[in-house]
């Protein structure tokens, strides 16, 4: 049997056994008129007045964007919110790109993700997690830590945070909160927001919004500073929108998480021996890094001593900023690594991933279909793989004949899971 895995900005394509499980989300075909189906929701919010009858025009807008790693289709959606607010003067915005820890985007990334006549237009900055100049104190976490974000987003007269809703591997959801927190906070709060014991709680997991951790500090967040207004969409495998969600910033994004939780959850009655997924192709799999939500993905459904094949570019590496690749240098086994993340005097900025990655190293054999070197999957701790039907046929030498394969090809864009 055939099967199309999202890689890169194409598909693989993969011959697996016919008795495999073929699990993606319903599909939902794109808006037929997505401008006009963004405006009427601009005009008909949820929980506010419509959006311009908000801005007035002598207002400093903020608005806040996802990053590069993420396939919002800003290219869409800026212009078309522009135009509703063209009241507003161009000089009295600023876009603010939310890069959390992530490198800042080139201009070519920006009109890449914004379109040039936004980028000539609209003045557009990096948020600098690290930069204290560049931030401001809005208050303090019940759990723990200062909360300081950008600067230009506190003092701007309106806000607007846009994103992309899909599931999320400890957040429950994307989109919404988290457009704020941690795209635009303080490496002080993220830190905190992505330290082990809030990572590691049961509870901090795919498709879950209830005493979840890592959803109720990023709302905590919000409410010290909350946008003013809200625009987030769902999108379907061809990255089409296929629904709008906005307005009040909790309401409009319960809406949305229900429907993405709807369409994109998936009941297994079973466990299985080899779990294949993809990371839902570009943007998200441009590293090994962003790779681990498809392997976290399969991790739900996949048998302690099982296997994971995760097909994923990799077009940007492992990648070479951040301290992903170092953190990964600093012990020789997933479980040393868990070990040296759970001790409280450890913390460094994207020790949030590492940890995820080697629960799922601990429970699995991971194999990585991607474009790196095989060295540089070997310093990750896994297996690479250059053909993933011929990996299969010698996990068949492990698990026998009748050895059990679950494909999520659209990758973390689908939540299965076994209940148990």
């Amino acid at each position: 049997m055939n099967t199309a895995l999202l890689y890169g900005k194409g598909t693989l394509s993969v011959q697996v056994p016919e008795h495999s499980v073929i699990l993606e989300p319903k599909h939902l075909p794109g808006l037929r008129d997505e401008e006009a189906a963004v405006a009427t929701a601009l005009r008909n919010p949820i929980g506010t007045p419509p959006l311009r009858d908000m801005v007035k025009r002598t207002d400093k807008v903020a608005i806040v964007i996802s990053d590069i790693t993420r396939p919002t289709p800003n290219h869409k959606l800026i212009p078309w919110i522009l135009k509703e607010l063209s009241h507003v003067p161009l000089d009295q915005f600023v876009i603010i790109n939310g890069t959390g820890t992530h490198r800042d985007q080139t201009r070519e990334e920006f009109i890449h993700m914004l379109g040039e006549w936004v980028v000539e237009h609209v003045r557009v900055i990096n948020h600098h997690c690290q930069n204290r100049e560049e931030l401001v104190r809005v208050g303090k976490s019940r759990y723990g830590c200062e909360v300081y974000l950008n600067k230009e987003y506190v003092e701007a007269d309106f806000k607007i945070v846009t994103g992309f809703i899909e599931p999320h591997f400890f957040a429950g959801f994307s989109g919404g909160p988290k457009g704020i927190m941690p795209g635009i906070a303080g490496i002080e709060t993220i830190l905190t927001f992505h330290n082990a014991r809030m990572i590691g709680d049961p509870l901090s997991t795919w498709g879950n919004m209830v005493n979840n951790p890592v959803q109720d500090m990023a709302r905590e967040v919000n409410r010290m500073c909350k946008p003013d207004f809200m625009v987030n969409v769902t999108l379907n495998r061809d990255k089409e929108i296929t629904a709008v969600f906005a307005g009040e910033l909790f309401e409009a994004h319960d809406r949305g998480c229900a429907f993405a939780r709807e369409h994109a959850m998936i009941r297994c009655d079973h466990r299985f021996d080899v779990v294949i997924t993809s990371n839902s192709g570009y943007p998200l799999d441009q590293n090994l890094y962003q790779a681990v939500k498809g392997m976290s993905a399969a991790h739900k459904i996949v048998k302690q001593g099982g296997a994971i094949i995760c097909a994923a570019e990799c077009s940007d590496g492992l990648p070479n900023h951040g301290n992903y690749a170092k953190i990964l240098q600093m012990r020789q086994t997933p479980r040393e690594l868990l070990a040296m993340i759970n001790d409280p005097a450890f913390e460094v900025f994207d020790q949030w991933q590492v940890q995820k990655q080697a629960v799922i190293q601990v429970w699995a054999d991971v194999y990585v279909y991607s474009t790196l070197s095989d060295e540089d999957v070997a310093k990750a701790m896994f297996t690479p793989t250059h053909d993933i039907e011929q990996t299969l046929e010698e996990l068949k030498q492990k698990y026998g004949e009748n050895m059990t394969v679950a494909v999520l090809p659209l990758g973390p864009l689908t939540i299965p899971y076994v209940e148990e």
